[in-house]
């Protein structure tokens, strides 16, 4: 059988120190290293005196290249996969050349390594027994909505720092005391990991917009919070009132029975009807 086959190479993301002994043994034994910024990767390289034949792939050549490596494995070369930072597939490109060594019959060596991920989780200080991670968050206001106020999991996600302060915002106005955690520029010399509720985060990155990578963890929503229970808690809520109870009264009853926050019981039925 030939020898050839994938190794995925996590990389360090931020603080070069931290690549393993096994990836710089791999980098300097691969035949190939396709990165996504050979740039970025021939600086790592540098740094601990690994030469090597680079070739681009990233998400626009991905498919293309993926035809020129496979045969290339298949007689006998080895290629390391890299990308900017972190495990590649994980929000960055390889999937399609993994795809494409599993369809050959390719042996596919994964090294363990650097994730932002993890680490934002561990740092969060938020349970980290069931976790869920979306990578970047969606832009559509309605499916970030149901991400991020439904989950029952500790959600970890990458957010850019433009919408950091709206998702904040969006999160802290449907449930401001929504633990949350955002990390920024992990293992960086200006790292930072400020702990806190969503009310608080936001208050904080609306008069200090942040800058740099960012991993934001939020802790899992109130129990019984699940797709269709805050829509069968306001109609809930508005038969009470139409029967006449007091709207604050009956939204604080309704979000114990529920774990929808009784604030934003409160707000939907405050809304004009146009905008519901």
């Amino acid at each position: 059988m030939s020898a050839g086959r994938l190794v995925i190479c996590p990389t360090p993301i931020g603080n070069l120190e931290d690549v393993t002994l096994r990836v710089l043994a791999a980098l300097r034994e691969a035949d190939i290293v396709a990165c996504e910024d050979t740039r970025r990767t021939r600086t790592l390289l540098h740094r601990y005196g690994v030469t090597g034949t680079l070739v681009s792939y990233h998400e626009h050549n991905e498919r293309e290249r993926a035809a020129e490596l496979v045969p290339r494995m298949r007689a006998g070369a080895v290629v390391a996969l890299v990308s900017d930072a972190g495990m590649p597939l994980v929000s960055d490109p390889g999937f399609i050349l993994v795809e494409a060594c599993v369809a050959a019959g390719l042996s596919v060596e994964v090294l363990p390594g650097p994730s932002s991920a993890i680490a934002a989780l561990v740092a969060s200080g938020l349970p980290a027994e069931r976790w869920r991670f979306t990578g970047f968050l969606p832009r559509r206001r309605t499916e970030l909505e149901r991400l991020l106020l439904t989950s029952t999991d500790t959600l970890v996600a990458f957010e850019s720092p433009k919408r950091l302060p709206s998702t904040l915002e969006l999160l802290a106005a449907a449930d401001p005391t929504r633990p949350a955690a955002v990390c920024r520029e992990l293992t960086k010399v200006h790292e930072e990991v400020r702990r806190g509720s969503a009310a608080e985060l936001a208050a904080h990155y609306e008069a200090e917009p942040p800058r740099g990578e960012v991993v934001l963890v939020v802790g899992p929503a109130p129990a019984g919070l699940t797709p269709g229970t805050e829509e069968r808690a306001i109609a809930a809520l508005q038969t009470l009132v139409e029967a006449g109870a007091k709207p604050r009264p009956a939204a604080k009853v309704v979000a114990e029975l529920t774990g929808v926050p009784a604030n934003r019981l409160y707000a939907a039925l405050t809304k004009p009807t146009a905008a519901r």
